[in-house]
């Protein structure tokens, strides 16, 4: 029997007010710095820190789904039937093994949902239209895994979102590429989504016996400020493992100094998203 549950549900109206559930958007568009990575580690100790967390998977590659153990035959109805078929979000909902993490995972048809997008009305809302489903009022926190490339499933992705997050891989061309998602980030928050902002800049395979790391990482924060997280992901063998497992890294290896950094870096997410809803009017 499989580990996996799909919820169900009738569709809901088209009018119903945003879910209440903080959305982020975790994007770059180089890929290989960790993006996937740092998503679902984030949601797992996020839902271990007693959060109800959902992942949406928007890379057609599906390697959020496959690092949460859901295998290709179970992703017959996915993020693809989310954006271009109109279903309800609750039908495309597949419960994880981690206890409070769901995932509405990216089936093979997704491949070719940009070149459909194109001619679709509202194609940059779609998936903030689908998000706003009541069903999803009981998530703290939904979890947008984008594709590493600025088109039209990310631009959904950052539409859809109340903050984005950014894995900056500790290397030399990371900066130059942080720029150009910056001022596209920007664009998005002026022309399709005044409330986007960037929740923070996460350094990732950091290697401290690396010089490189340091001057990266202290270019980072000399330029944005405290825009970048204190908590830094190391390189660290387990996380690279832990995929292959179809296990986040948090449970094939708690102690290692990779889950151990995802565990503060949830606990840093939570302390920031408590202090900016502090200072809001």
């Amino acid at each position: 029997m499989s580990d996996h549950s799909r919820t169900g549900g009738a569709p809901q109206p088209a009018d119903v007010p945003p879910t209440a559930a903080r959305i982020i958007a975790v994007v770059n568009q180089k890929g290989g710095v960790g993006k996937t990575t740092t998503a679902i580690n984030l949601a797992t100790a996020l839902a271990a820190a007693g959060n109800r967390v959902l992942i949406v998977d928007l890379d057609p590659q599906g390697n959020a789904s496959t690092g949460i153990g859901i295998a290709p035959s179970e992703r017959s109805t996915g993020t693809y039937a989310l954006l271009l078929d109109d279903i309800a979000p609750e039908d495309a909902i597949l419960q994880s093994f981690v206890p409070d993490l769901s995932i509405i995972p990216a089936e093979a048809d997704l491949a070719g949902a940009e070149i459909e997008l194109v001619g679709l009305d509202r194609r940059e809302f779609r998936l903030r239209d689908a998000l706003h489903a009541p069903a999803l009022a009981a998530y703290s926190h939904i979890l947008i895994d984008c594709p590493p490339s600025l088109g039209l499933l990310t631009l959904n992705g950052l539409v859809a979102a109340d903050s984005v997050m950014v894995p900056l891989q500790c290397e030399f061309f990371a900066l130059e590429g942080l720029s150009q998602l910056m001022r596209t980030i920007e664009r998005v928050r002026q022309a399709l989504n005044p409330v986007l902002r960037v929740q923070g800049i996460v350094l990732t395979m950091y290697d401290r016996r690396n010089n490189l790391s340091d001057l990266v990482a202290a270019d980072a924060r000399g330029f944005f400020g405290n825009q970048v997280y204190d908590t830094v992901i190391p390189r660290n063998i387990r996380v690279s493992e832990a995929p292959s497992h179809g296990k986040p890294v948090i449970l094939y290896d708690h102690k290692s100094p990779g889950a151990q950094a995802y565990i503060r870096l949830a606990q840093e997410l939570l302390r920031r998203e408590r202090a900016y809803s502090e200072t809001r009017p």
